[in-house]
């Protein structure tokens, strides 16, 4: 195991493309730290580059106490495991999982041992004398790391190992690969472009668009307090609601003016985000989580306000109902959204001109609302998010916006 340590690096390719900017990255002795973020954003480059499977244009990569720039991807000590599973098909399990071993001429009687103990971890024992076609593909996954396992790297790479599996194995997979490098508390960075693998694997998550590090920490922290507009975005299922709307009144009643409704906000506002004292009178972004609204024929505690709309869409989750309706409210339109927009396959241009913005709301299953019915939705106002209109960072205090990467 060892700390692995990625310091202004950067990558630009001989086209004069730059896949990755200034990337400072620390991930602790026996942590798990995911790189996520839209495709193309250079979060693969990022780890091939770590892996020593892409050159560095710029900067330096430590792996322990080593600067690896220069050492080959064989002599770096570490171990990829890859979106598609590369097995041998001719070869058994045991031969697969072993083969790595075995081309480093390790004696047979401890590449058993080796094989036994890694197939134990995986669940595989049952399967060693078995052939790859013979396997479903969360068991070919599992030898893939397997062959991970026996080398006993430095860190573990992996590459969207479970973007081939179907939905029901990926959340079983998810689980055996938290436990199992927990188990063998080795340094693992995991790339993926789902966010509820990043956020339900990683100790940190660190979010990337076009080549530069967004944001890093704990997923709750992400979630919570997104340092801008694309992380606030990126992270959560569904969405952040992203719109435009006033502040005003003063710091004892602060209002927030929305497409012609207007919210009352709690004082306490100003205490949690000094920095929003200054945008009295101006114009912001508002960020509001799905679960933050609710049916207000069903919220009995004081505090908060209303918006009132139609239903167009009411999606019945079973634990949840997905309840979505427009607002006259401008739609955000920004260099993170307009990124957000392409990574989900829309055009966030095409409805400016109506001046109207989609919401989705998360209500209780016990809502009668119905798609074509008019709705009143409670807002828990002291769970609004705050952005500056044209940085796009978050409002918070003098400091807001500045943890986009790691403190070292």
């Amino acid at each position: 195991m060892a700390e692995v340590a990625l310091r202004g690096v950067g990558k630009v390719y001989p086209d004069g493309t730059r896949a990755v900017t200034d990337l400072n990255l620390g991930i602790a002795d026996g942590e798990f730290l995911v790189l996520v973020g839209p495709s193309g954003c250079g979060k693969t480059t990022a780890l091939r580059m770590l892996a020593g499977l892409e050159e560095i244009s710029e900067g330096e990569i430590a792996i322990g106490d080593r600067v690896v720039n220069r050492v080959p991807a064989r002599d770096r000590d570490v171990a990829m495991v890859f979106q598609s599973y590369a097995l041998y098909p001719h070869l058994s399990v045991r031969d697969n999982i072993g083969f790595g071993l075995s081309l480093r001429k390790v004696p047979k009687d401890e590449i058993r041992r080796e094989v036994d103990r890694a197939a134990q971890i995986l669940g595989l024992a049952e399967y060693l004398d078995k052939k790859p076609r013979n396997l479903s593909g969360g068991q070919r996954q599992r030898v893939a790391m397997g062959r991970a396992i026996v080398r006993k790297p430095q860190a573990f790479l992996m590459d969207e190992p479970l973007s081939n599996l179907d939905a029901k194995l990926r959340v079983q997979m998810r689980a055996e690969i938290a436990r199992i490098q927990r188990d063998l508390g080795v340094t693992t960075v995991y790339v993926t472009h789902d966010q509820t693998e990043a956020m339900t694997l990683g100790d940190r998550v660190a979010v990337m668009k076009k080549g530069v590090l967004q944001q890093v920490a704990p997923p709750q922290e992400l979630y919570d307090r997104p340092v801008n507009l694309f992380v606030a975005g990126f992270i959560g299922s569904p969405a952040m609601n992203l719109l435009q709307g006033a502040l005003s009144g003063d710091e004892a009643s602060p209002r927030l003016t929305v497409g012609g409704q207007t919210l009352d906000l709690p004082a306490a506002v100003f205490t949690e985000r000094p920095a929003l004292r200054g945008y009295l009178g101006r114009d912001v972004v508002v960020g509001i989580r799905p679960e933050d609204m609710e049916d207000a024929d069903l919220v009995t505690a004081a505090g908060g306000g209303t918006l009132t709309s139609t239903a167009d869409l009411v999606e019945a989750m079973g634990s949840d109902v997905l309840v979505h309706f427009t607002v006259q409210a401008a739609r955000v339109v920004t260099e993170d959204t307009r990124e957000l927009a392409r990574d989900a396959g829309t055009d966030v241009l095409g409805a400016l001109e109506d001046q109207h913005t989609d919401l989705v709301a998360r209500f209780s299953p016990r809502t009668t609302v119905k798609a074509g019915d008019p709705v009143t939705v409670h807002v828990d106002t002291g769970r609004l998010h705050f952005f500056d209109i044209e940085s796009g960072a978050a409002i918070w205090g003098a400091d807001a916006g500045s943890p986009r990467e790691d403190e070292e």
